[in-house]
């Protein structure tokens, strides 16, 4: 059950197949609303939503709704080419997935009607699935023309440092970036695991570079962000946008770096390290601090290693460092959104309000669980904690996660919010060798309560050309490994090769993206 409530979960935006589940009839009293939905199926391989679900009685007994649901193809592309293709014909549904892109252009066309006057009409549903973020990424001029709510679970790293260690030595939490580099430097050179030997260091890293983390990677983003540079872009506004590389404390945040490699305070296997030799390196206890993902740190099977090893051990959740100007972050984040839109052809029909009363009650405790797992002590029971689990039902091949009953549950990514209850199974708590409480699930709310960089819309953004990357990436690492002189003129030199070499063209396709794209305003 576990694997698969992960799979679930972690469904993507858009999955589905094209052909329609349901044909609603016109209700013979003339009373009940028709609503017609393309939606995103969350396993499209499961196939559609059988003719018998029990959702179809109970919205038209509670709600006066003949529902027609109809899954959206598994690919982004086939969406687009169905969506696109019913906008010319004026004959878009009444509530449908979208993508962004998509989104955009049928706004321009009018063919969406403004939503804004829903959020306060489903209060429980917006408190759950739209914050300001999800209201102002369909926002277009002073009016949101889509529902956006979240995808993928966002903010899911942090630091993390010894405290053991920290207890060891005597020192406190470190807070600014100075008192970083303090701990760093009592860690490296004061023997914190007490055996004798010049064996551990005061930060853990690897280059762990990307589209959206440029340059030395997102496990230096507590750094960087310390300096108001973490990530690779800036699309915090018009007036601040660009390159991160470009914004002169970027090179503060690399003098820190330096710094830190310079003093012998960074494993120095950071350059040669990659994913598995930077997570067997923690477990076998090379540094005291570091950037890391919750459950690569806090899942029984992660950090059993760890525990092994050292059974006193302890790691805790801290606060990224605060720099010069106050500035803290433990790196930009994200949000991927799945957008569902009224049509104006609905709103023209009168059925806006209706649309509202069906989203309001697909996130009330009825909709949610039926929708998300299925019928309660058919398809689930609740467990002590009010998780679903397949455990002790009388037919145990009728359970939410059995092959012939995941169609029944193809709308559920129409109500997950990353809830503690749809975590719980993917994150379940455990116990370490000492009794010490074991969660990935509270790992991540603390980290996620934990300063950050809003950068909606990155994983949007253009990727540079292989040059341009490799000049990057190449130029950046020479700093860092002594080969360039790391001082204001060779760093300028270096900014100004790069924005010649491809860097400016790079940044000038990003600016026409964002704006495009509404990421920046």
């Amino acid at each position: 059950m576990k694997k698969v409530l992960k799979g679930i979960v972690a469904s993507a935006l858009v999955l589905a197949i094209a052909a329609p589940a349901f044909s609603a009839k016109k209700a013979k009293n003339g009373g009940d609303t028709d609503i017609e939905i393309w939606y995103g199926a969350a396993a499209s391989e499961a196939g559609p939503i059988p003719n018998d679900w029990v959702g179809y009685k109970i919205v038209k007994d509670k709600l006066g709704i003949n529902l027609k649901l109809t899954a959206l193809p598994s690919s982004e592309s086939d969406q687009e080419t169905k969506v696109n293709a019913a906008a010319a014909a004026n004959a878009l549904p009444d509530l449908f997935m979208v993508s962004n892109a998509v989104f955009q252009k049928l706004a321009a066309q009018k063919v969406l009607a403004p939503v804004d006057d829903m959020y306060k009409k489903m209060p429980n549903r917006t408190a759950k699935l739209y914050d300001k973020d999800s209201k102002s990424f369909t926002t277009i001029g002073k009016k949101s023309y889509g529902l956006a709510q979240p995808g993928s679970v966002p903010r899911n790293e942090g630091v993390l440092i010894r405290k053991d260690w920290l207890d060891k030595l005597g020192l406190k939490v470190p807070k600014t970036i100075d008192e970083y580099f303090t701990v760093m430097k009592a860690f490296t050179e004061k023997d914190p695991d007490g055996d004798g030997q010049n064996n551990t260091y005061g930060y853990g890293a690897y280059i762990e570079s990307s589209a959206t983390n440029e340059g030395l990677g997102r496990r230096f983003d507590p750094i960087f962000g310390a300096f108001g540079v973490p990530g690779t872009w800036n699309l915090a506004s018009k007036k601040t946008f660009g390159l991160n590389i470009n914004k002169p404390e970027f090179y503060d945040a690399m003098a820190f770096v330096k710094k830190m490699i310079d003093e012998g305070v960074i494993d120095p296997n950071w350059m040669a390290y990659k994913k598995d030799d930077f997570r067997a390196a923690w477990k076998q206890g090379r540094f005291g601090i570091m950037r890391e993902q919750n459950a690569a740190y806090a899942s029984q099977g992660n950090y059993t290693p760890f525990d092994n090893n050292f059974p006193d051990g302890e790691w805790i959740v801290i606060d990224p460092p605060v720099g010069p100007k106050g500035k803290s972050s433990c790196g930009t984040y994200s949000v991927s959104y799945r957008i569902y839109c009224v049509s104006a052809k609905a709103a023209k029909a009168k059925k806006t309000d209706k649309i509202a009363e069906l989203l309001e009650w697909m996130s009330s405790d009825e909709g949610y669980y039926l929708l998300g797992w299925g019928q309660k002590d058919v398809n689930y029971k609740l467990d002590a904690k009010g998780v679903p689990t397949t455990e002790g039902l009388a037919d145990p091949s009728k359970g939410f996660s059995e092959p012939t009953i995941i169609p029944y549950t193809q709308l559920r990514n129409m109500v997950y919010y990353n809830s503690d209850i749809e975590l719980a199974a993917r994150y379940p708590t455990w116990y370490s060798k000492k009794g010490k409480e074991m969660s990935a699930l509270k790992t991540l709310r603390e980290m996620q309560a934990k300063a950050w960089t809003a950068c909606i819309g990155m994983d949007k953004m253009p990727v540079p050309d292989a040059d341009t990357k490799r000049f990057y990436e190449q130029g950046v690492m020479e700093f860092m490994n002594g080969k360039r002189a790391l001082n204001q003129a060779e760093w300028k030199k270096f900014v100004a090769e790069f924005n010649s070499n491809g860097g400016k063209a790079w940044e000038d396709a990003g600016l026409k993206v964002a704006q495009e794209q509404r990421l920046i305003k």
